[in-house]
């Protein structure tokens, strides 16, 4: 996927008519966003309104699901991902997951980093430890490792290894970043830190994070989507700016669901 120059008044993402299917079961129907560039987007619902499985198709990790299958549109920076000759693999170097539980490889901290940069052809030894140094910086963790750079990332605390995973993600430079639930198995303190590093990314790339967190999602998002389920399909009921979803919802599950009286 050539990553294509960016007109920012026009979504970095968009999801037209996108439904997810898992065999016969329908668990996302008609969606219709319009993700906003370089903002952090928020999708809040209950489990089970398909919120995830909306974000894996973004980058096509529904792929590697047996018996999924995506219908719908969806777009990235206008270049619709669906497509038969799109490169799934330069689509997800594009576009980065950072997952609930993290995911750090079991090698070293350094080849942690490493790996996806020599995969894209980088192999001058002094490139990968600049890299290496410049992301580990990025996400507070350089002070925190620069010693232990062979040590085994499994060795790390569990918020050492979310970050280093997002450090992992950012070495690739992604237009858009996609999390599902990144602080749900972090203890307060790392939370504070993933999010702090979400706001600072804020205007330099296209943010968008499955969260359960409603204080979360007030305190992180540009612009907050609220998929509900009906008859057990995930739609998505409203969306808008955060101040206005919380402040002035225009549905009453909305309304709802953001005070804690359902959901």
């Amino acid at each position: 996927m050539e990553q294509p120059s960016v007109v920012e008044h026009e979504p970095a993402v968009e999801l037209d008519g996108v439904a997810v299917h898992y065999g016969g079961r329908l668990v996302a129907s008609d969606v219709c966003l319009k993700i906003a560039h370089a903002k952090i987007t928020a999708l809040i619902g209950p489990s089970g309104s398909g919120k995830s499985s909306l974000l894996q198709a973004i980058n096509r990790l529904t792929d590697l699901i047996p018996g999924c299958h995506v219908s719908g549109r969806i777009r990235v920076s206008g270049r619709d991902v669906s497509r038969e000759d799109m490169d799934v693999q330069q689509l997800r170097r594009r576009v980065g997951m950072i997952f609930q539980k993290p995911t750090p490889f079991p090698v070293s901290i350094r080849r942690n980093l490493e790996l996806p940069l020599r995969e894209i052809g980088i192999s001058n030894r002094q490139q990968l430890g600049r890299v290496v140094e410049e992301t580990l910086q990025s996400v507070g963790l350089w002070d925190e490792v620069q010693t232990r750079l062979d040590e085994p990332a499994t060795k790390l605390s569990g918020g050492q290894q979310q970050r280093l995973c997002l450090a992992r993600t950012l070495t690739l430079n992604p237009e858009v970043l996609l999390l599902d639930e990144p602080c749900s198995a972090l203890d307060p303190q790392s939370t504070q830190v993933i999010e702090n590093l979400l706001l600072e990314m804020r205007g330099r790339c296209t943010i968008v994070i499955v969260t359960h967190n409603l204080a979360q999602a007030r305190r992180l998002a540009d612009r907050v989507a609220l998929l509900w389920p009906i008859d057990a399909v995930g739609r998505l009921i409203e969306c808008g700016d955060t101040r206005q979803m919380f402040e002035a919802p225009q549905r009453s599950e909305t309304a709802d669901y953001v005070s804690g009286r359902a959901g």
